[in-house]
């Protein structure tokens, strides 16, 4: 029988520059230069982040949803949106 899965994401920092989320057995950087909706978010909104699924971060309270994938290696999405 599978049990509940336990592991949730977690912002372990915020600076100026970025911020810092401990997601399974990895801690990754989202600097506000690549990931620019965050910005001007405040550090409730921006600690809120759920896990939908093992390859999918999402913040309920800013409607924003990202791949693991996107979050690794950003350069393989270039496309970021102007708003």
């Amino acid at each position: 029988m599978l049990g509940t899965a336990t592991l949730v994401p977690e912002v372990t920092h915020i600076s100026k520059h970025g911020f810092w989320i401990l997601w399974a057995d990895e801690e990754f950087l989202l600097p506000f230069d690549q990931f620019p909706w965050f910005r001007k978010e405040n550090i409730d909104q921006i600690s809120e982040v759920e896990a939908p699924t093992s390859n999918h971060l999402y913040w309920p309270q800013l409607d924003i949803d990202l791949s693991v994938d996107s979050i690794r290696k950003p350069e393989d999405f270039p496309l970021v949106s102007a708003t």
